[in-house]
């Protein structure tokens, strides 16, 4: 909560997805990041094939949302490790690419996924809810 807080994303309406980590860990899969003293500093949510978390992706691509840092941990490459678990996790389950959207205004997001290699497919590009515009990203495997 407290990255989509500092970034202005906590809407009233996504606060309740954003909290209800039981429910992403029954029905995707919940990956953190924990720092040495055992504090989560960081998730990332990763949708494989049948998971009603799944938004963008085609049927031969893994997909991760919501990815999150804590603000102080920011800036430590967490976010990255986070990004290279789901790119691994995504390639043993047998995918050939990985899809995901961020918000149009989340900039810091957009670079690491870029220096990945992801590119922006705006085919894909949607509205969840007024006033909030996602961007969708696309890296295929080679």
């Amino acid at each position: 909560m407290a990255a989509y807080q500092a970034q202005g994303m906590a809407t009233d309406s996504y606060v309740p997805q954003l909290r209800d980590t039981r429910r992403r860990f029954r029905e995707a899969e919940l990956l953190v990041a924990v720092d040495p003293a055992g504090t989560v500093v960081g998730t990332v949510t990763f949708c494989p094939t049948g998971s009603s978390w799944r938004e963008i992706a085609r049927a031969d691509e893994g997909e991760f949302r919501m990815l999150a840092v804590h603000p102080a941990a920011q800036r430590r490459g967490i976010g990255r490790a986070l990004t290279t678990a789901c790119l691994d996790r995504s390639r043993e389950l047998g995918f050939t690419g990985v899809a995901l959207s961020t918000p149009a205004r989340n900039v810091r997001a957009h670079q690491l996924y870029e220096r990945f290699g992801f590119t922006r497919d705006p085919e894909r590009d949607w509205t969840p809810s007024p006033g909030v515009e996602l961007l969708a990203f696309v890296l295929r495997f080679g």
